[in-house]
């Protein structure tokens, strides 16, 4: 699929690598500081809540300029702000209220690079390859984000939290590098006068408020998204240490946490033929039992197998709800507005997962741990009334949406 998409399929395992190193290494570092459930789950919503805050701004911000620039500058901030973390806890001046501080900086670092690489694949890759080229991103993204992070994050947490710090900075500078040997424009050109970020941000409200098919995949991931995130932000109490109901050490709950990549990894590959032999609608149908299945497993049972194939299953279904829907958006997206649309999508999609993360939090405070996986296992289940109102026809037409 040419240089430029291999280039930017290696900066993105890179730089996924370092969010999946970040994503463990911070709730584990926060380990040391605290063991309460809302302060816990608090290093996750402080992550999540710049895509509440910051998604649009940030959607804007990637339909006005060089979108592989864009990547470029939130790269290099991200390393910036892990580096001043990890001064801080060599000096000993770590708490839980740097994790926080941390956490939201580089996550709304995070919101213009993911919404830019997103937005850059179809300049990129013809539009009959877009579910292929997203198949193999996303199995490089999930393989590194889920399969190999985790244990790498857990394992250097394990060694020092300074090092589990430095090597994310380290993997981002990386990637930024190879982004640097892509070749080519990447700025949308804009024709008309002269608008407004605000006006902007409004145009892709609009577009995508008043795109059924779209707005409906937004609402249903949001909501996937705020069960999974509850569920996440507090599983580390639930296996980590001698007293949890699991109790696994740090490096093996890192490996558990790779049996969700590893579902990943299949489903990248599952994905097409999932679209091809059983439909979008009866592919999509599946993925959420897939996914009412990865969050309930460990309230059912704190035996690590049964909750490592939940989680197994799980990331299929996500790798293939992905490939299937985020092709279809990029299909259905005029080029001009991809990013704003991406950006109002996560919106919806993401921004309920700080919510979810809190959420999560307070009911294990209040409830205990298993209420929590056992309350998002039902929630998630709720997705099938929606699905089966989609028709087969409509989701074929869509996929054959002409290029705009």
């Amino acid at each position: 699929m040419g240089a430029a998409y291999r280039r930017l399929w290696t900066s993105s395992g890179l730089s996924n690598l370092a969010d999946g190193v970040m994503r463990v290494a911070l709730p584990l570092t926060a380990l040391r500081f605290t063991d309460s459930p809302v302060l816990i789950a608090g290093v996750t919503t402080a992550l999540g809540l710049p895509w509440l805050l910051c998604a649009l701004p940030a959607g804007a911000l990637a339909d006005r300029v060089d979108r592989r620039w864009a990547m470029l500058c939130a790269n290099l901030a991200r390393g910036a702000l892990v580096l001043l973390l990890t001064v801080g806890l060599l000096l000993d001046a770590g708490s839980v209220w740097l994790l926080y501080a941390a956490a939201f900086l580089v996550g709304t670092a995070e919101t213009l690079y993911d919404t830019s690489a997103q937005s850059i694949l179809p300049q990129m890759v013809h539009r009959d390859r877009l579910s292929r080229a997203n198949g193999r991103l996303y199995a490089v993204e999930l393989t590194a984000n889920q399969f190999v992070g985790p244990p790498l994050g857990s394992a250097l947490v394990a060694l020092s939290a300074a090092l589990a710090f430095v090597t994310p900075a380290a993997l981002w500078v990386a990637a930024v590098g190879l982004l640097l040997l892509v070749r080519g424009r990447f700025r949308v050109d804009r024709s008309g006068a002269s608008t407004t970020v605000r006006a902007d941000i409004a145009e892709g409200l609009r577009f995508l408020w008043h795109h059924r098919l779209l707005r409906s995949f937004a609402v249903m991931v949001g909501i996937s998204n705020f069960a999974t995130s509850a569920v996440f932000a507090i599983i580390v109490l639930y296996a980590v240490g001698p007293d949890s109901p699991m109790g696994l050490s740090e490096p093996a709950y890192g490996v558990l946490l790779t049996a969700t990549a590893a579902g990943s990894l299949l489903g990248s590959l599952a994905a097409e033929w999932g679209e091809r032999v059983l439909g979008r609608a009866w592919s999509l149908r599946s993925c959420v039992l897939l996914f009412a299945l990865m969050v309930a497993a460990p309230g059912l049972t704190p035996n690590v197998w049964p909750v490592a194939i939940g989680f197994l299953v799980g990331g299929v279904g996500i790798t293939v709800w992905n490939v299937i829907t985020v092709s279809l958006r990029q299909r259905l997206t005029p080029a001009a507005l991809m990013g704003r649309t991406n950006s109002v999508y996560r919106l919806l999609a993401w921004g309920t997962m700080p919510l979810g993360a809190l959420t999560g939090g307070l009911v294990a405070e209040v409830l205990g741990l298993r209420a929590v996986f056992l309350c998002m296992g039902a929630l998630t289940l709720v997705l099938l009334v929606p699905l089966f109102r989609l028709d087969e026809a409509a989701l074929s037409r869509a996929g054959q949406a002409p290029e705009r």
